[in-house]
């Protein structure tokens, strides 16, 4: 199942060894260059990791209401919420299951359980500039996006 492809002229671009990637995502590219085809797997447990049944949590109705109702079509099967946490912490949990009173949500990641592949060339190898180190991300082109 294909999951994510880059558009010719627009390639991913990423600040090698800053944790923007997969560990082995980058591990694999290392000391590659400019011209270099690469072709590999990363095993599930190495990637997003694999699914933990403690991230698969009942919460109650309450949780989702707005002024005392919940919206339609929110709690539906398989449908990406937002949440936030007691902490502010924010993240996605998908519905799993809608019973009577309460709702499952699982907040593993979608990926998780799934062996990756990854095929392509490598276009461009440089140094990052000061400002993109300081803002964690690549500022192609010269656009700066946010």
């Amino acid at each position: 199942e294909l999951v994510e492809k880059t558009q010719e002229g627009q390639p991913l671009e990423f600040i090698f060894g800053v944790g923007m990637m997969l560990p082995q995502f980058e591990e694999n590219l290392k000391g590659k260059e400019k011209g270099d085809k690469f072709e590999f797997k990363i095993e599930a447990a190495n990637g997003y990791g694999l699914s933990n049944p403690e991230n698969v949590i009942e919460l109650p109705n309450a949780t989702f209401e707005r002024d005392g109702k919940i919206e339609d079509g929110l709690l539906v099967k398989d449908n990406v919420i937002a949440m936030q946490d007691n902490q502010g912490n924010r993240f996605n949990g998908r519905v799993e299951e809608v019973k009577d009173d309460s709702v499952v949500m699982d907040f593993n990641h979608p990926m998780a359980d799934k062996d990756l592949y990854f095929k392509g060339e490598i276009l461009d190898v440089r140094d990052a500039t000061p400002e993109e180190l300081d803002h964690g991300h690549v500022h192609s082109g010269g656009h700066h996006h946010h």
